[in-house]
């Protein structure tokens, strides 16, 4: 008996906006407002926990570049070719198990906040990056991080009330079937659709990390995050380890609140391999972050995320 029993059968995956609004047929006009939901989940949250606070309905933000956006990352064609782009590797004198400020880099940019009002300090509550996908328009963070799709953004690099490559609508929210039900922390990691931002799919602005499923226990991982109190998103480099039958454990300090949903990069392949979450929502103190384990599960979520 445990917290793993029956988890094969919980393993049925379907779209949590899909679940929520089929009944009343309104999925499509939904999803163009903006307005598909995630589960409610507990709000308490021992150590990285930060969870969207409660909003009232209000017309979503309009998906447009913040002033001063870089051309280059809302213009132009489809980006073509893979999305595998060479990682960089951490600073030399910076030493495995350090956490600094996140360089601005290709990497970085693909790392943003998530927010529940105005892209201004103050207001972002957990982190969300880029992966990659069929539809090019797929963001990946922690299942317990939100309560509802409504008023959420995604802002990619953002750094000191700055939005460099705009804001992004979320308009979709994902789950597995065992979080659904039951909160199980070896399913929390969600996926988020994002609406296009000036006729542009957020990949072909950015590219994706390829999500990597069955990587070993033992991993050199970059893990990024944007905690709640501070502006600026950071990293650390360590090698992962196994905390149980379905979680990740890697020891970094500094992810306090707000960190929950940042990815593990594996540092060889550039591949997202975890997401802080899962045992104890991410961790019970700030110097050392969970995830659970990237399986089929997560791998079928994508699939039916499009």
């Amino acid at each position: 008996m445990g917290r793993h029993t029956g988890r094969e059968q919980r393993r049925a995956l379907r779209p949590a906006a899909l679940t929520s609004f089929l009944a009343v047929g309104a999925v499509g006009v939904m999803a163009a407002a903006g307005l598909l939901t995630v589960h409610l989940q507990d709000a308490g949250r021992p150590g990285h926990g930060s969870v969207a606070p409660a909003r009232t309905a209000t017309p979503p933000p309009s998906p447009t570049p913040s002033p001063g956006a870089p051309a280059a990352a809302l213009q132009g064609g489809p980006a073509t070719g893979p999305t595998l782009l060479a990682p960089p590797t951490a600073p030399p004198d910076v030493p495995l198990g350090v956490t600094t400020t996140a360089p601005d880099d290709a990497e970085s940019r693909r790392v943003g906040a998530l927010f529940s009002g105005p892209t201004a300090p103050g207001h972002h509550f957990c982190t969300a990056s880029v992966i990659d996908s069929p539809g090019r328009n797929l963001i990946l963070t922690a299942a317990h991080c939100l309560s509802g799709a409504n008023g959420t953004t995604f802002v990619p690099g953002y750094r000191n009330g700055q939005a460099p490559y705009g804001t992004w609508q979320v308009t979709a929210v994902y789950t597995a079937d065992g979080w659904r039900t039951d909160h199980d922390p070896d399913e929390d990691f969600a996926i988020l659709a994002v609406a296009p931002n000036a006729g542009r799919q957020i990949e072909d602005a950015l590219g994706g990390n390829p999500l990597g499923t069955h990587a070993a226990w033992t991993v050199r991982a970059r893990l990024y995050g944007y905690p709640a109190r501070t502006e600026l998103p950071v990293v650390c480099t360590n090698t992962t380890s196994r905390q149980d039958t379905y979680q990740r454990r890697i020891d970094c300090p500094a992810f306090p609140g707000g960190t929950s949903g940042g990815p593990f990069l594996d540092a060889a392949t550039g591949e997202v391999i975890g997401v802080i979450g899962g045992y104890q929502q991410g961790g019970a103190t700030d110097d050392t972050s969970y995830s659970a384990l990237f399986d089929h599960t997560v791998a079928d979520l994508l699939a039916a995320a499009g």
